[in-house]
């Protein structure tokens, strides 16, 4: 019990670490992606106003029919490519990307990758 709340507390701790970079180098709005074992989602969030722009999940009943029989990591690339089309509608050309707490590693580096071929710079 005791090691999972250290590694909680450690995860907080480079979530709120790389939140706080991005904040303090860049005014553009943040993609924030957020990762469990079985999903994931992403969120375009204007910090200047804490409003929620766009987003996107693999919870979306809009998105069920695509993500049916796909793997967990075509599933956050096809995320990706929905949060970029959803950001560009809003209008949005730049983010920056905030991981969080996770590695820029599978499932979080492909939906990058797929934000990026969606047209968003980052």
């Amino acid at each position: 019990m005791r090691s999972v709340l250290i590694k909680t507390k450690r995860a907080d701790r480079r979530a709120m670490a790389v939140r706080a970079r991005l904040k303090r180098d860049s005014s553009l709005p943040r993609l924030s992606v957020s990762r469990s074992l079985k999903h994931i989602a992403a969120q375009v969030i204007d910090d200047s106003t804490g409003r929620t722009i766009a987003h996107a999940t693999t919870t979306a009943k809009s998105l069920g029919d695509q993500l049916k029989g796909k793997t967990k990591t075509q599933r956050a690339a096809i995320i990706g490519s929905e949060i970029a089309r959803k950001a560009r509608e809003a209008g949005l050309q730049a983010v920056v990307f905030d991981r969080g707490g996770t590695r820029y590693h599978g499932r979080v580096k492909a939906l990058a990758d797929a934000a990026r071929a969606g047209g968003l710079k980052f």
